[in-house]
């Protein structure tokens, strides 16, 4: 049951995915090409996706809330757009097999795919029952969530959660890979008064999500779930940014089994109020 509570201005995202009505996942402006799937792909400038995931390999998952609607009260530390260079930066570094982010804006986004050669899916959403827009400035389209990886996308999938407060419809997005890995993004309601109850509702249902698609292939989630608790299910390791110096906890990446040996490192990050949280894990070959 949606319960969407008028709260005054929060800022967006920080109550976590606002309200998306209508088209679910959207194409990222800017992409080369796209797929069979609602959303694009972004490719590198060479269209090469010679960089590919393969069973028996390390993946690495790079979580980051950026912060980028320009309406919230951290917007004075992303620099814009410094932020957005700052994620080029760490992407490139790190060379994460795929990346889950919050708070983001599709512009950016596509700017972030075409410069570090990933492929974008990205969620649109709305506040206050519209659309919002990124501002501060504009012409970056709008604002919502996403999840880029190497390897192109077979399938994507988004869909709200069945309990809210607020004034923010909260959605999951998970995108199943060409390695046959899903990789999957939330951002939940937050654990004040008005939102707890969403908060706890959204982390329930999370599970049970990333349980049924556990039982067809290997999932890895990444996400700002608003809480230190886990949201993981049975059968699911929890990795968080405990250590970060902003905001610690919060951000949490939750593997199956075929994901072994996770190893997270929290990256100190400038132009946002989350730190960068990365994890390492062994991707087993199938038996």
């Amino acid at each position: 049951m949606r319960r969407i509570r008028p709260t005054g201005g929060p800022r967006p995202g920080s109550l976590g995915v606002p309200i998306l009505v209508g088209l679910l996942v959207a194409p990222v402006s800017g992409c080369s090409r796209s797929t069979a799937t609602s959303g694009v792909m972004a490719q590198s400038r060479s269209g090469s996706a010679a960089v590919r995931s393969t069973r028996g390999s390390t993946f690495t998952l790079m979580q980051m809330n950026l912060c980028l609607s320009g309406l919230a009260g951290c917007y004075g530390k992303v620099a814009y757009p410094a932020v957005v260079q700052e994620a080029v930066t760490r992407i490139r570094q790190a060379h994460p097999d795929a990346l889950t982010l919050n708070e983001a804006c599709e512009g950016d986004v596509a700017r972030i795919a075409r410069r570090t050669g990933y492929h974008a899916r990205f969620s649109r959403v709305i506040y206050l029952g519209e659309r919002l827009r990124c501002v501060r400035p504009g012409g970056r389209g709008l604002f919502g969530d996403a999840v880029l990886t190497k390897v192109t996308a077979e399938r994507t999938v988004n869909e709200g959660f069945k309990t809210e407060e607020g004034i923010e419809l909260r959605r999951w997005l998970c995108v199943t890979t060409r390695v046959k890995v899903d990789v999957c993004t939330a951002h939940l309601n937050t654990r004040s008064s008005v939102e707890v109850a969403g908060n706890d509702a959204q982390c329930g249902e999370l599970a049970v999500l990333l349980a049924r698609r556990a039982a067809r292939r290997t999932v890895i989630f990444g996400g700002d779930v608003n809480r230190r608790a886990s949201c993981a299910p049975d059968g699911f390791w929890t990795r968080t940014d405990s250590s970060a110096a902003q905001d610690a906890g919060l951000q949490q990446v939750y593997g199956t089994g075929a994901l072994r040996s996770p190893a997270a490192e929290v990256v100190p990050a400038t132009h946002t109020d989350h730190d960068i949280l990365l994890v390492r894990a062994h991707l087993a070959a199938p038996a």
